[in-house]
């Protein structure tokens, strides 16, 4: 068949089709901005979903005929950059009646085209400025925006479910003052820090969310690392990702990691495995966190940790990780201040650390430590220690320490201390 009779069949197929089953997320997509809406995060993450979430809200308002709506990843395309323009042509012949600027285009995983952006820039030039992109590949999509497509875009980061969301997934209702709900809240903290987020493993079978996770990570290995940047030492991109896995939370030495490979013999320079992290954090695999310095250099520079995009593909990957719930605890607590958009840091002197800094315009306004049990005296002098240093630092008033359970606020050395459960933090009305 043609390939633009296809991609005609493609377009009519999903104007006919019911309106998408989808449980509405957190995140608010704007519709009439006249900006190129791009939704990035890990694959898997939803992003897909969300656009359906849109497209559903625009079809209450306008003719459905009126949106176009391309999912790269359909094999029956396999389109070229030269054969992008078939989709305006089979969407214009399909419904000539249509004035195209006041059509809306959806392009799902759009990445997978290369030289993607110039069809775009020419789209929204002359045919219409209502453009949805979606991508799983921050860098790919960051560098091609900031070059080609410079001011007139509006970027939406997105990660597999917080746990509010996660909540509304699982249908419990969010009532602290309810046993029974509360009850089933704190039942569901630990299935998510086990489980994590991926939308599509809440409505698996248990038995099958591990292997459905490893193949997440398979794809992710060889489809958007190994082919999409030519990896040939794929054993080491392995064992470095693995890597990654196990050090959730704690700092990432480059150089240590490269003295494990050198002593099995793979042999691979320290600046492939620079670029390794790189890649990582283009495709959200590996998120960095930086040490606060008052120097940007310094930040890029210095000391970094190393936090996954869900506790639950940590859990699949490194089996180690589901033993260590204090971890899963500062894993959760880092995706959920990063979804709000936070500026984060952690601190770190030589007699203490605060996991947490929020800023705001390059103001700290916040100190958070994390702590799952906080009964053992040793653990509750080292967080208190560190969030103490952190808030007379930056001269705060208060500081928060997010635990598995305990709830308390006391004053500690003239600084108010919050301690609260992560599942009532994270469920509070924003």
């Amino acid at each position: 068949m043609e390939k633009k009779e296809q991609i005609k069949n493609i377009i009519r197929d999903f104007h006919l089709r019911n309106p998408f089953d989808v449980v509405p997320r957190d995140i608010e997509v704007p519709i009439d901005t006249a900006k190129i809406i791009t939704i990035i995060g890990i694959r898997r993450c939803g992003k897909t979903s969300i656009l359906h979430d849109v497209i559903n809200k625009l079809s209450e308002k306008v003719d459905k005929t009126r949106i176009l709506f391309i999912n790269f990843e359909d094999e029956r395309l396999d389109l070229s950059l030269k054969e992008l323009d078939l989709l305006v042509q089979g969407f214009r012949e399909l419904y000539p009646e249509h004035d195209l600027s006041q059509c809306y285009f959806f392009f799902d995983e759009i990445q997978n085209v290369e030289g993607w952006e110039k069809f775009v820039r020419r789209v929204y030039d002359s045919v219409t400025k209502n453009i949805f992109l979606t991508g799983s590949n921050s860098k790919l999509l960051g560098s091609d925006i900031a070059t080609s497509l410079r001011g007139r875009t509006l970027s939406f980061e997105v990660f597999p479910l917080s746990f509010k969301e996660y909540l509304r997934f699982n249908e419990i209702e969010i009532d602290l003052y309810s046993s029974s709900s509360r009850a089933r809240i704190r039942n569901a903290q630990s299935q998510f820090l086990k489980d994590g987020g991926f939308p599509e493993t809440i409505f698996l079978e248990e038995r099958y969310r591990i292997p459905l996770l490893q193949e997440y990570f398979n794809v992710l290995l060889y489809k958007d690392l190994i082919e999409r940047y030519s990896i040939s030492n794929t054993v080491a991109l392995k064992y470095f990702l693995k890597r990654l896995t196990a050090s959730s939370t704690k700092q990432l030495s480059i150089h240590k990691i490269y003295n494990e490979l050198k002593s099995i013999n793979l042999k691979i320079g320290k600046n492939t495995l620079y670029d390794f992290l790189d890649y990582a954090s283009s495709v959200y695999f590996g998120l960095v966190l930086y040490k606060y310095d008052p120097s940007l250099a310094a930040r890029q520079l210095g000391e970094k940790k190393i936090y996954s995009v869900d506790t639950g593909l940590c859990n699949a990957i490194e089996y180690r990780f589901s033993e260590d719930a204090g971890k899963a605890l500062e894993n959760a607590v880092f995706l959920e201040l990063r979804r709000k958009g936070a500026e984060l840091f952690f601190l770190r002197s030589e007699k203490s650390e605060c996991d947490f800094l929020m800023l705001d315009r390059g103001k700290v306004l916040t100190a958070i430590q994390v702590a799952y049990d906080i009964s053992d005296g040793v653990t509750r002098k080292r967080e208190l220690k560190g969030l103490i240093e952190a808030c007379r630092r930056f001269d705060l008033a208060k500081g928060t320490i997010i635990t598995a359970e305990t709830l308390k606020e006391f004053q500690w050395e003239g600084i108010q201390v919050n301690m609260i459960p992560f599942y009532r933090f994270f469920t509070a009305a924003d």
